[in-house]
């Protein structure tokens, strides 16, 4: 029996239309792996950044914060007041488990909304979960504002005297 050469005999409709769909289907696989591997660089030479709030923003003139209350900074989670000793900024961040506080009023002091905690208008826990005070944060007087830095914790007894 002799063999047959499989090159040279030609081949039916049916096996050319089958490699012509394998061929598609390769075709096709190459083409989705070149066009993931185009957008995995152009991802990767975009700059990847995250864009936060300023660490150190002006809060205004001193005369804006009355004596014995304090002043709501919401987007920089930050507590401006104004007591007999003097200035002073604090974090609205609970040290609990990190919820922001609200300012009830000079009455009321500060509440935690999600734990119940309690704090003074000076930051000092009054009840609560909380297990340490408000952290205080840097305060300055530049070009005739009041300037906080969230970078900076400082002591428990700083005050700004204006």
């Amino acid at each position: 029996m002799s063999l047959i050469d499989d090159l040279k005999v030609g081949a039916t409709r049916e096996e050319l239309g089958r490699r012509e769909a394998l061929g598609k289907m390769a075709g096709m696989a190459i083409g989705v792996a070149g066009a993931g591997t185009v957008f995995t660089t152009i991802r990767y030479l975009r700059p990847n950044v995250l864009f936060e709030p300023p660490t150190r923003f002006r809060v205004g003139p001193p005369s804006e914060v009355p004596k014995g209350t304090l002043v709501v900074m919401p987007e920089q989670r930050v507590y401006v007041g104004h007591l007999d000793p003097g200035y002073f900024a604090m974090t609205a961040v609970c040290t609990h488990l990190g919820c922001i506080t609200r300012y009830m009023g000079p009455e009321e002091g500060i509440h935690c909304p999600c734990h119940g905690s309690h704090f003074s208008l000076t930051g000092e826990v009054l009840g609560g979960p909380a297990p340490a005070p408000l952290p205080r944060l840097h305060l300055e007087i530049a070009d005739g504002e009041l300037v906080v830095d969230t970078r900076r914790i400082v002591d428990a007894d700083f005050f700004l005297e204006a």
